[in-house]
């Protein structure tokens, strides 16, 4: 199977829990699949259609740092708001300064597959800036490459995030709920699915079943780097073929 393979590395990233909005603002360990369509977007400069779009990853960073931030929140003057109710006034806005701690994961690596290789001229010229997680976490692409995957029985699985009922015949990792996707036609309805996040090197027991593996990634003890891919829509725990 050919796919799209990209290696992009920045300084910091973060991938905000949704439902926290305020004093502290912690990261998940991985990419959630909805911050991966909204990077292929930032390169493709649209968004596209996820049926069929299918991707795998292998998420790596050297370490966590908090850092304090502040976010102003705009709002007319009290006495502003008595003299003009339900009204705002753009030059008489008052700023409350807000701050909170948002957790930061330094030095982080994406190496990406997309199963659609006739995207590589999109990443090798990218409409907008490169950028995962918030919007100032800037990215560069070091790698861009379409390669042909092997399947193999001899694998092993790290540093990324698998389908939830895959995790528990595992019985390792840890149990995570992800933003998935955000139906832009329906005012960025969230949705969410549960995925089991891999940092440790697992090796499965059952050596009957093939999976994807990417060659160029060297062998360990004679295993080689599983990918696993996943959808944006439909059947989380369907694979590509």
């Amino acid at each position: 199977m050919k796919v799209l393979r990209i290696v992009a590395e920045g300084l910091t990233t973060s991938f905000r829990y949704p439902h926290f909005m305020l004093q502290i603002h912690p990261s998940f360990q991985m990419p959630p699949p909805a911050t991966i369509y909204g990077h292929i977007c930032s390169a493709l400069g649209e968004w596209f259609d996820s049926s069929g779009v299918q991707f795998a990853y292998h998420f790596t960073h050297q370490g966590h740092v908090r850092d304090i931030e502040h976010i102003i929140v705009l709002a007319p003057p009290k006495s502003n708001r008595s003299k003009f109710p339900g009204t705002q006034i753009p030059n008489a806005l008052e700023g409350n300064v807000n701050p909170f701690e948002r957790e930061l994961l330094f030095q982080p690596r994406l190496t990406l597959y997309i199963n659609r290789p006739d995207w590589e001229t999109a990443f090798r010229s990218p409409r907008y800036a490169v950028s995962l997680g918030t919007s100032q976490d800037l990215f560069t692409y070091t790698e861009i490459n379409v390669v042909e995957l092997q399947q193999s029985e001899n694998v092993y699985f790290e540093h990324t995030i698998i389908p939830h009922q895959m995790g528990q015949r595992l019985g390792r990792g840890v149990s995570v709920l992800l933003p998935r996707y955000l139906d832009y036609n329906r005012n960025r309805q969230p949705q969410f699915s549960q995925y089991t996040v891999l940092t440790d090197r697992v090796t499965p027991s059952n050596g009957n079943s093939t999976h994807w593996i990417d060659p160029l990634v060297p062998e360990y003890r004679g295993s080689h780097l599983g990918l696993i891919f996943h959808n944006f829509v439909g059947n989380e725990d369907a694979t590509a073929d």
